[in-house]
Order: structure tokens, then sequence, then C-alpha cells
């Protein structure tokens, strides 16, 4: 599996939980490209952080991780981004601030793209650019996913040249029959979308596929969505059939509610 190609490309942050006052290392690219690393394949980081500690902190956790962190740049002069999650009166956890710090802006330079044409699959999370790097892929027959609920193309569900389009929707199967419809009519190859506690939908034009949830005492949902993402992409890759993949991806996600962040680490401290 290690001769695997493999890109996660974008976004990632530090997740400050303010009630437990605590933070991990997160970002949708971030947890994605650790996942599919803790599940054995050879994956390389692209993205920015800032000339920070936190920065050096998402470094040291993507390299613990397994995962190559080559053509992650150091950004001279920003911070690296961070989210503050709070809880409102009804229990739930919001997302109270957001900066995205280095991540805003940040483009792979055109010796980067070249190396993620060769990549046998490549992963984009949040990243600014317009779309521009799924369809330089896209046109250049790589295999893309891309998470459509944090994308920052100008119209976030744009699924036109994917191979895989993830999407997040509320605990509504119709609407996720809505939205998978759409994906597809966009162009998406397989259209994916997770309906929190209903479970996953899955089609690819020819086949449909629907999978429940497993029955956890839950922690924390943040990065649960990533993991499943990464799930999905490995038993994909592997040849599964779609049903097999939906239940790759619940599989995965259920260990990440059982903890603080989007996959193991130590939570730091908040100051």
């Amino acid at each position: 599996m290690n001769d695997v190609s493999l890109a996660a490309v974008g976004d990632n942050c530090i997740d400050r939980y303010l009630a437990q006052k605590r933070s991990t290392v997160g970002g949708n690219a971030v947890n994605v490209g650790v996942h599919l690393a803790r599940l054995g394949r050879n994956v390389a980081y692209y993205g920015a952080v800032g000339a920070d500690r936190e920065g050096a902190r998402v470094l040291d956790s993507l390299r613990a991780n397994g995962v190559d962190i080559g053509h992650a740049r150091v950004a001279t002069g920003s911070t690296t981004a961070y989210t503050d999650i709070a809880v409102d009166e009804d229990g739930e956890r919001i997302i109270a601030f957001e900066d995205f710090g280095a991540c805003a802006g940040y483009r792979p330079a055109a010796e980067e793209i070249d190396r993620l044409r060769a990549c046998r699959h490549v992963h984009i999370g949040w990243l600014d650019d317009g779309g521009a790097l799924k369809d330089a892929l896209a046109a250049a027959g790589v295999s893309v996913s891309q998470d459509l609920s944090v994308s920052m193309a100008p119209d976030h569900r744009r699924s036109d040249g994917l191979a895989i389009a993830f999407i997040s929707a509320g605990p509504s199967i119709v609407e996720g029959e809505r939205l998978l419809a759409e994906a597809l009519a966009g162009g998406a190859g397989t259209a994916v979308v997770t309906c929190g506690a209903m479970g996953s939908l899955a089609a690819d034009g020819t086949t449909t596929a629907r999978a429940g949830v497993l029955p956890i005492d839950v922690v924390d949902t943040l990065g649960a969505g990533d993991t499943f993402i990464a799930g999905f992409i490995h038993a994909r890759l592997d040849g599964q059939p779609l049903q097999r993949c939906l239940e790759a991806g619940r599989d995965a996600a259920a260990p990440t509610c059982l903890h603080l962040g989007g996959f193991p680490q130590q939570p730091a401290n908040l100051a």
C-alpha cells in the first residue's frame, strides 16, 4: 500500500475548545491526510502554516502521524489558522470565530501542481483558490475528491471534475438525497452525503448505497466527517463496492467521536 501516492491539500488549523480550555490540531485537509496515513497510505500534505509555535505544532502532528510535510509551507509574517469552538444554550457545538491565517491565499506553486498531477489521488479541503487546483488536476485526469461543504470555490457546490464529491447535510435523508442528485448532475463521478445521526448516502450513477451510524457515547463530533472521508477514500482506492466504502467511512469515523479533535492527540491547554 505504501507505494501509492496520495496528497491532501489545503486547510490546517488549531481547534480551540473554549468551554474545555483545550486545543487540538485539525482542519479538513490535515485530518483527512492524517487518517489516510494511519490507514497505511503514503500521504503528502500541501498547505501553509504560520511562522509561530502553533505552526510548528501542526507540522509536528503531521510528521508524528506519518504524513510527508516536505511540501508544507511556513509563511513568514503570517499566523497559523485557528477556530474557536463554543457551545450554545442548547448544548450544541458551534463555531464562534475563525481566523484562516496562513491558509488564506495559499496556492500550490507550479512545480507543486506538477507533482500533484503525478498522484494517484488528491483530496482538497478548504482552499482559497476559486477551484483552480481542482480544475487543473481534473483536466490532467487525476482522481480528485473534495469536501464541498468547506470549499472556497465561487460556487461551493460545483462538483464537475471530481472523482468523489463529499457533502455534509443536516440530519435529513430527504435533503441528503437532494444533495446527492445535485452533485451527480453537476458532474461528480461519485457523490457522498453524510447526514449526521441519520447516516450517509452515496451514488455513482449506477449504484446507490446507504449506511447508518454506530451506537457510541459521543464526546466530540469535530473531525468525524473528515475521518469518514479518509475511510471512504481508502476503501474506494482498494476497489471496494460503494456499500462497503460507506461502511468503511462510518467505521473509521465512530472512534473519532470518542475524543477531542479530529485524530488521536494530546490536547494542549488554552492560555
